[in-house]
């Protein structure tokens, strides 16, 4: 997941230590649940959503842009959040992003600017 992570195009990290094993690790089921999708064998991208109510990540390897895996991870995370009684959930991203321009076209709402200065997004239940 790491290896996804480092190779996407825009929401780069600016850290790569500042996400570590022990965070993927943590949110395969313990603080959260992660979905992926293989393709030959091997990751090719990847949605962690966290129990408190928000998606932590949702990337897809450059290779395999453009193929609906990130649509595809994104409602699968969504339908879970909704599954364990949330009734808004959220999520950060850069401004100026092709995933801005991605959440937003999913009926996203942008609610303002964090202290990291990424846009939070939040998405209430139908």
């Amino acid at each position: 997941m790491h290896a996804i992570r480092m190779a996407v195009r825009e929401n780069a990290l600016s850290d790569p230590r500042r996400i570590t094993e022990a965070d993927y690790l943590a949110a395969l089921d313990e603080s959260g649940r992660t979905w992926v999708v293989e393709v030959d064998g091997k990751l090719a991208a990847f949605a962690t959503g966290y129990r408190s109510g928000s998606i932590w990540a949702l990337f897809v390897h450059p290779q395999h842009e453009g193929h609906g895996y990130g649509a595809s991870l994104l409602a699968t995370a969504v339908d879970w959040l909704w599954a364990l009684g949330h009734q808004r959930i959220w999520l950060t991203t850069a401004p100026g992003t092709r995933a801005e321009r991605f959440y937003l076209a999913k009926g996203w709402k942008a609610c303002g600017v964090d202290a990291c200065g990424d846009i939070r997004f939040e998405l209430e239940r139908p």
